[in-house]
């Protein structure tokens, strides 16, 4: 097996994580998501985590807050992640490592807010509006920490990702049989 890392990025709900479990299991990868070590550090700070979508609870919000105060939080989460895809044979979801380090192959997933929040509200039982006011909220509230951490220009330049995949208009089984044949093609397996 080849030693390489795999990143997929993308913003909230757009199929980061199904997708990357998907190809964790088809190509034998460890998987590792970003949002669960920064959730591991809000848990060191003494928020309570439960459940896999905390992060649009109100314990998440007081986090977030911090968050926004405290950029050591993200580049923590981004130093660990940057060793774990220098090790290789890892999946890894997320939306700061493709600007960060250039040996993982890299995807970027992406998709309107309407049809993020559709996908959100049904995965999360919650009504399309809640889910549409979370998915602005997250949108508006990452870029802003990232471009105070990284600077003014992180994250506009797409350039850094080998793959580029809408997905308004697939299936997320379609995404991840489009994704797993291209790595196949790459001769991954």
């Amino acid at each position: 097996m080849q030693n390489i890392s795999i990143v997929v990025s993308g913003s909230a709900a757009v199929g980061k994580t199904t997708l990357a479990h998907a190809l964790s299991e088809e190509f034998g990868f460890k998987l590792y998501n970003g949002g669960d070590i920064l959730k591991e550090i809000a848990r060191q700070q003494g928020y309570m985590i439960s459940g896999d979508d905390w992060w649009d609870s109100s314990e998440a919000i007081g986090f977030m807050k911090e968050r926004k105060k405290n950029p050591i939080f993200d580049r923590q989460v981004d130093e660990k992640l940057i060793k774990i895809a220098k090790k290789g044979n890892v999946i890894i979801t997320s939306h700061t490592l493709p600007w960060l380090t250039s040996a993982p192959i890299t995807f970027w997933l992406s998709a309107s807010q309407r049809r993020r929040s559709e996908r959100m509200a049904k995965r999360d039982k919650i009504s399309f509006k809640d889910a549409l006011e979370i998915v602005k909220m997250r949108d508006k509230e990452n870029k802003k920490i990232y471009k105070k951490i990284y600077g003014p220009e992180f994250g506009e330049s797409l350039e850094v990702f080998d793959f580029m995949i809408n997905t308004e208009l697939l299936t997320l089984d379609s995404l991840v049989l489009l994704c797993k044949e291209i790595m196949k093609k790459m001769k991954i397996k």
